[in-house]
């Protein structure tokens, strides 16, 4: 099987080593000193004490590589639209694109659970339709990722915990390709299942870090203190429950409360979020896949979403004098 990891970093190695696992050897495009660590040592993959080396095919450009049977989208969100103008190599009449990335992606109102927002396109993550146009719906499987991974070195993934991929259609069809590839991961070692509505589980994970993740990084906190304090945790709480709103508006309720929510985060303990990390490093911060559409949702929904607003313009100013997020329009 023809199978390319489109961004190799912490997930995308995670992933790619399931692969190997599997008896698959991926290929993968990345650049920069990733590319040099990949061609010269291949994919290290750690856990605990146990270092794995994994062999793969490292190209800076997709071209070299030809049509793909799969492609897995592991890059940050600021960084899709590159990949959008550079894909279209990978992709044949019957190619998978499977997008492991945080946030509201692209196509998460194809499904046909949104109601009148059906098809429509997110302005906050896709502005000018360019990603839509060049990763058409019909090549798309989300997934969610429910594991913890850094880089300890450029190709160097070290692995904490969790262990699960949550992969379906837009459509909500069990599919024999989504059944094969689920398949394909547990050979490989990852807890995957299907979804029966993958939004519906982007939508739960959104919800415990829209929040989290950008005041992480406007405060430098880790989050056992984000939610230690009172008055920071009931401004998460309220954030919360402006997305709950519109996830029932829209077609995708969660039952739970936010000090459910909560619960489950403090027992992962003291940890840097993935957008305080991007942050100290210089990164640009996925801030309009995490909040921005969310905002966006509920002005389309109806619902008012002040707490989210604010949340935002705050995150995004920091981000702004940082140099991580686009400049404000003149």
């Amino acid at each position: 099987m023809k199978i390319c990891i489109y961004g190799a970093g912490s997930i995308g190695g995670w992933i790619g080593a399931a692969f190997a696992q599997a008896g698959e050897r991926p290929n993968v495009v990345a650049r920069g000193a990733t590319l040099e660590a990949l061609q010269r040592d291949g994919l290290v993959l750690v856990r605990g004490e146990q270092r794995t080396r994994i062999p793969v095919h490292a190209v800076a450009d997709p071209a070299a590589l030809g049509v793909q049977d799969l492609v897995v989208i592991a890059v940050k969100a600021p960084a899709l639209a590159g990949v959008a103008q550079r894909i279209a190599p990978l992709l044949g009449p019957d190619t998978i694109v499977l997008t492991a990335m945080n946030g509201v992606p692209w196509w998460f109102l194809d499904g046909g659970f949104g109601g009148e927002l059906t098809g429509r396109r997110l302005a906050a993550v896709d502005p000018d339709g360019a990603i839509a146009a060049a990763i058409p719906a019909r090549h798309v499987v989300g997934a969610v990722v429910h594991a913890s991974c850094s880089l300890d070195a450029p190709g160097v993934v070290r692995h904490h915990f969790g262990n699960g991929l949550i992969v379906g259609e837009p459509s909500g069809q069990a599919t024999e390709r989504v059944r094969a590839l689920v398949e394909l991961l547990v050979r490989g070692g990852i807890e995957a299942r299907v979804s029966p509505q993958i939004q519906k589980d982007v939508w739960y994970k959104l919800w415990g870090n829209m929040t989290v993740n950008p005041i992480s990084a406007l405060t430098g906190a880790t989050t056992d203190l984000v939610l230690a304090d009172d008055l920071v945790r009931d401004f998460v709480s309220t954030v919360m429950r402006e997305a709950q709103a519109i996830g029932a508006r829209i077609g995708l309720p969660i039952a739970e409360t936010p000090e459910d929510r909560h619960a489950v985060t403090r027992k992962l303990g003291a940890f840097k979020t993935s957008m305080l990390q991007d942050v100290e490093a210089g990164r640009a911060v996925e801030l309009d896949a995490l909040v921005g559409a969310v905002r966006e949702l509920g002005q389309l929904s109806g619902v008012p979403t002040p707490f989210t607003d604010a949340l935002l313009g705050l995150a995004r100013l920091q981000a702004r004098g940082l140099g991580l997020y686009p400049a404000a329009a003149a």
